[in-house]
């Protein structure tokens, strides 16, 4: 068995995607050898150094590894080194998926949670003696790598369905029919998630940025994708590639505490709200929470703030109904010091708030009677000696809530999937 690891063959700005590479690779070894199957890794979204998805490419094949690196050299030009960030990487690896090293497999698994270096990157090749190709500074050495080792870092696979546009026709305004995405994404809905977002009209699985892809279905199910892409008319499909994926599984998350953050990683955190949500200019929610075991807002306490910004849409009216004194599960990436909301739970809420009295005589507003004495009605009489609790109605509920489909990250787990350890509020 042969593991061809592939990374950063694309451009923010000059389009081509590393997954149209990887998909030209496999189809061309598949004439000749097996290709078994077509991995697509997202690597740590917070990584300075991204192009914007963060994806690297693994295929898994027969193939020895002159063969693989032969059909690797016929597209590799095609990346995009112009673009002084584009800095492709290929690793083959002669060994089976499932008899990776265990260096291997760590490194895979601290890509996608953590960052490499490419000094560390080559070190490791070095001690395995994997083959390698690499542009630029060979930064997409260390996504490659990741790639190569990323078959055993988990049980939690979904599956992309990706369509490419012919080549004369990319650069131009791709051609679908929205109707038609809309009807098969209802029909495929929960097995194929992501598709739409019914809320803003979006076509969430149609890109807007330049480069091959058409469009890419995302589901649980390889047929289930499979069929909802054949069922989307629009302009002709020149190849249509289906990936193994980590998308939609949160393997970025790590489990922390408010105290333990750090920028530039992304964390699960429970705190309870201590400055409530507040709404910025450009329409950005800020709130605050404060650690668990540090006392709700008090001197010395350990806070976190956090932010749902504009492009979530529908989801920053969930975290504006947030109230201080609610017990919360924040998901996100930390970055100078924030940490950007994908999802939150809602573990406690609060029920009742302490308000001035009314007299149960006149029903008229009590006024104080004073420091420290309590609340009198001036025409009746009566007193009471504080404040009292009244019930409060909420907008929220016990469980989860997530951004939407059109704000969601590739790699973020949408509630749809389950697995979740309170009930959900999935967004469509």
């Amino acid at each position: 068995m042969t593991i061809i690891g592939i990374d950063d063959t694309d451009s923010r700005n000059r389009g081509m995607c590393t997954t149209y590479l990887a998909a030209r690779v496999a189809d061309r070894l598949a004439a000749d050898h097996a290709v078994h199957r077509r991995l697509l890794i997202r690597l740590n979204p917070a990584v300075q150094h991204k192009t914007r998805g963060n994806a690297a490419l693994a295929i898994h094949t027969d193939a020895p590894v002159e063969a693989a690196l032969e059909a690797v050299d016929v597209d590799l030009d095609m990346a995009k080194t112009a673009d002084p960030r584009t800095n492709p990487g290929v690793v083959v690896a002669p060994v089976a998926p499932e008899e990776l090293p265990d260096r291997v497999v760590a490194f895979a698994h601290e890509a996608v949670r953590d960052h490499h270096t490419p000094a560390d990157t080559r070190d490791l090749l070095a001690e395995r003696g994997y083959r390698t190709r690499s542009g630029g500074n060979g930064r997409g050495l260390i996504g490659a790598l990741a790639a190569v080792g990323a078959w055993q870092t988990s049980d939690d696979w979904t599956y992309e369905c990706i369509s490419y546009r012919e080549v004369e026709r990319r650069g131009t305004s791709r051609e679908v029919d929205p109707g038609s995405v809309f009807a098969a994404a209802d029909r495929a809905y929960p097995g194929a998630w992501d598709t739409v977002d019914r809320g803003e009209g979006e076509l969430v699985c149609v890109p807007h940025t330049p480069g091959p892809i058409l469009h890419g279905i995302r589901g649980d199910d390889p047929e289930t994708v499979r069929a909802v892409a054949q069922a989307i008319e629009g302009e002709p499909v020149e190849r249509r590639s289906l990936f193994v994926t980590n998308q939609g599984t949160d393997a970025h998350l790590r489990d922390g505490t408010i105290s333990r953050v750090s920028d530039g990683r992304s964390y699960r955190v429970t705190g309870t709200v201590c400055d409530p949500p507040v709404t910025r200019e450009g329409g950005h929610v800020f709130l605050v929470i404060a650690d668990e075991n540090d006392g709700v807002g008090g001197e010395g306490s350990t806070t976190l703030r956090c932010a749902a910004f504009e492009p979530t849409k529908r989801f920053r009216d969930r975290v504006r109904n947030l109230k201080d004194g609610d017990r919360v599960t924040v998901c996100g990436e930390v970055s100078d010091g924030t940490l950007k909301l994908e999802k939150f739970a809602v573990r406690d809420l609060v029920s009742t708030e302490r308000v001035t009295p009314t007299c149960p005589d006149c029903d008229r507003t009590m006024k104080s009677a004073g420091r420290d004495q309590g609340y009198r009605c001036r025409d009746c009489g009566t007193s009471v000696d504080g404040k009292v609790e009244r019930a409060i109605e909420r907008d929220l509920e016990w469980g989860w809530y997530e951004v939407p489909p059109c704000a969601r990250r590739h790699i973020a787990k949408p509630l749809v999937r389950g697995g979740f350890d309170a009930p959900i509020h999935p967004e469509r």
